[in-house]
């Protein structure tokens, strides 16, 4: 009888390591993009607004932030006016028309700056504008601890 040859059987892993480094970079990216929302913003109150749930929003919803002092952000990357106008082309360009937009705007901002994002926003043609409010603060040792529910 002539004796077999075992060979070693070797298993690339550096693939299948590939593919678990681009799915951890892939959710990084997204969660952190989902937690980027500016906690010293302070909505104002409605509590008699419609209720918005995050499952019934449209995937196309772009957040503008204005904060008390007029600044205007986007998942916390501040911008001018222009910058947000470029932004919201970009967007109707890649939709292919309107597409919806919520403003948090600081109860304290004044409106001249709330009013810019509006105009930008219809100046372009988008018509579906929602602003974001809470139906009550909860508050906790003088600290503002975020919304119980969204309005628009």
């Amino acid at each position: 009888m002539a004796k077999r040859r075992t060979e070693m059987a070797e298993l690339n892993l550096t693939p299948m390591i590939d593919v678990v480094f681009q799915l951890i970079i892939f959710f990084i990216v997204t969660v952190k993009m989902q937690e980027e929302i500016n906690e010293d913003i302070i909505l104002e109150t409605a509590p008699h607004g419609p209720v918005i749930t995050t499952e019934g929003t449209d995937p196309r919803t772009i957040v503008i932030e204005v904060d008390r002092r007029g600044r205007i952000s986007i998942h916390n990357v501040p911008m001018s006016v222009g910058q947000l106008q470029n932004i919201l082309v970009r967007r109707w360009n890649r939709y292919h028309g309107a597409f919806p937009v919520m403003i948090r705007a600081d109860y304290r901002a004044q409106h001249q700056h709330v009013r810019a994002v509006m105009d930008v926003a219809s100046s372009i043609g988008i018509w579906r504008i929602n602003f974001v409010a809470v139906q009550e603060h909860k508050y906790t040792a003088g600290r503002h601890k975020g919304p119980k529910h969204l309005y628009r």
